[in-house]
C-alpha cells in the first residue's frame, strides 16, 4: 500500500508542475477566457486540479493518519475543488483557478515532497 500512495504522491507532484507551466502562459486570469487558447488553459487546469483532488481523496481512503500528519494544508479543501470541478464545472470561476494555481500549489508541492521525503525514510 505505501509504494501505491507514493505513486499518487509522485502523480499530485506532476500534475503540479504540468499546472505550473501551463500557466506560466497566462498574464493575469482574464487570459483562461478570452481566447479558444486560454479556455483549453483553464479546461486543462481544471482537470490538473479533479486529479489532484481525486488522488487526495484515493490517499485519504487509503491511510487518513498520513494526511493528518500535515495539517498545514487543508485536504479537505482539495476534495471539495475536486467535486466542484466533476459535480458542478459551470460554475468555476476562472480567477479563483487562476489565483490557486498560482497562490496554493506552490504550498501543496513543498508538503507533497515533505511527504515523500518522510515515507522514504520509513
Amino acid at each position: 500500500m505505501l509504494d501505491i500512495i507514493k505513486e499518487n504522491l509522485v502523480f499530485i507532484l506532476d500534475s503540479i508542475d504540468i499546472i505550473s507551466d501551463r500557466i506560466q502562459k497566462l498574464k493575469n486570469a482574464d487570459d483562461l477566457v478570452t481566447s479558444a487558447d486560454g479556455v483549453t488553459i483553464l479546461d486543462s487546469l481544471a482537470m490538473r486540479l479533479q486529479s489532484i483532488g481525486e488522488t487526495v481523496k484515493q490517499i485519504e481512503k487509503r491511510d487518513r493518519a498520513l494526511l493528518q500528519k500535515y495539517p498545514d494544508t487543508d485536504w479537505q479543501q482539495i476534495i471539495r475543488m475536486r467535486d466542484l470541478i466533476s459535480h458542478h464545472y459551470e460554475d468555476i470561476d476562472h480567477e479563483i483557478v487562476y489565483n490557486l494555481c498560482n497562490t496554493h500549489l506552490p504550498q501543496l508541492r513543498s508538503t507533497i515532497k515533505k511527504i515523500i521525503t518522510d515515507l522514504n525514510k520509513k
